[in-house]
């Protein structure tokens, strides 16, 4: 594909997900080309803010891309091409905000982030754009501003490799008010339907990730950050649950186990796939407490302990063992109180995991089964269409429609 047709395709991709626009830059940083909206005030905006010389400064001796902060909260991405190793030509995306800001906290304090020597009209002119700029939660901005380096160098790199330059400290950066109170009802929704168990929670998860990127901790490391959101994300999630009906004893054992995944995670796109599977994971043993109220401590103890290995072969003599009762009666008495077999219990909720991890993480098919202990791709493949009507491919395929 000619470069020109590439990054044509880029600009209309990265229209789908907002009113986000791309700006080229000629090898003086100066922006040549946009189709965006509000292009002169924005342009300007570029370099008042010092992005433009930051820009240049960082692409001297490196090709990493770029993401830029600027003292009134708007982010652009930036990333080079080269041509005999020198930059020939810069391109942007943004502006965007990583979070919903109050724009009228903006307006009032407008004269302490920009230099008051500048025209009062164009500042009143920037106020008005930037009630257009589109809000985009950092991650997902992260990702498109590596798209753009790939399309023009043909590298790929990790969330982890993009460099982060935020306001200089000549403009130093304002905290935005953020709408505190709408982010506590997000939190609260969130946390009520864990108590709740409740599965139809897609929504609000998905509403609540673009009001807050959580703990708004300061770090130059993102990994650390989103670890440490997460970390404090899956503690909330942990005492709903508890509220909901699960034992500490469970709650906490299952909390500290995707804490330490946390921990462990060595990149974004490993760390960003844990907090929807926990919190589906929460969600799913509450639902299933509450709907069994009066399940026996023996058979309850096996669903506990089924819900916690379902990444290991599970047999009925390991949950009788565990039961103290005999494999006969435990057999029994578990498809008398559930009404399922403790094999098909054992293979349901494997898939139910495995309907989690083909939605919400990168990992393989193969990868997936053999995480879920199944003793090949083609056992899985055969057990999930037996639950859910199709295979594990066709299922992540129409998710991705």
């Amino acid at each position: 594909m000619e470069f020109q047709d590439k990054m044509g395709l880029f600009q209309e991709l990265v229209r789908c997900g907002g009113e986000m626009w791309c700006w080229r830059c000629s090898a003086d940083g100066n922006i040549a080309e946009t189709n965006a909206p509000d292009r002169e005030v924005l342009t300007t905006a570029f370099s008042l803010l010092g992005c433009r010389g930051r820009m240049l400064s960082h692409f001297q001796n490196t090709s990493t891309p770029l993401q830029l902060g600027t003292a009134i909260g708007i982010l652009w991405g930036a990333a080079v091409r080269r041509q005999e190793g020198q930059p020939d030509e810069y391109w942007l995306i943004g502006p965007v905000y990583p979070t919903d800001v109050d724009l009228s906290a903006v307006r009032e304090g407008f004269e302490t982030y920009v230099d008051a020597a500048v025209d009062m009209a164009w500042k009143h002119r920037l106020i008005d754009a930037l009630y257009h700029v589109p809000t985009v939660p950092y991650l997902v901005f992260s990702r498109q501003i590596l798209m753009l380096h790939y399309c023009l160098n043909g590298e790929h790199l990790a969330v982890s490799d993009l460099n982060v330059v935020e306001a200089g400290a000549t403009t130093e950066a304002p905290t935005l008010r953020r709408d505190r109170y709408r982010v506590w009802s997000a939190e609260q929704n969130l946390l009520q339907m864990v108590r709740n168990g409740d599965l139809d929670y897609k929504n609000a998860l998905n509403a609540s990730s673009r009001l807050s990127n959580g703990v708004p901790v300061k770090s130059k490391d993102p990994l650390r950050q989103l670890k440490t959101s997460t970390i404090v994300f899956c503690s909330i999630v942990c005492r709903a649950a508890i509220e909901g009906g699960l034992s500490p004893e469970e709650a906490y054992a299952l909390g500290d186990a995707y804490i330490q995944n946390c921990e462990n995670a060595r990149s974004m796109d490993e760390l960003m796939s844990i907090a929807p599977t926990m919190y589906d994971d929460f969600i799913r043993r509450v639902h299933r407490r509450r709907t069994n109220p009066n399940l026996s401590p023996a058979v309850q103890k096996c669903i506990d302990y089924i819900e916690m290995h379902l990444g290991e072969r599970i047999r009925a003599a390991d949950l009788a063992s565990l039961s103290g009762y005999g494999e006969y009666y435990i057999t029994k008495k578990f498809k008398e109180e559930t009404g399922s077999s403790i094999n098909d219990y054992i293979k349901f909720s494997k898939i139910e995991r495995a309907k989690v991890l083909l939605r919400d993480t990168t990992q393989s098919i193969d990868e997936i089964a053999a995480n879920l202990s199944f003793s090949s791709r083609n056992h899985f493949s055969q057990s999930f269409k037996q639950v859910t009507g199709q295979t594990p491919a066709a299922f992540r395929e129409k998710l991705q429609q």
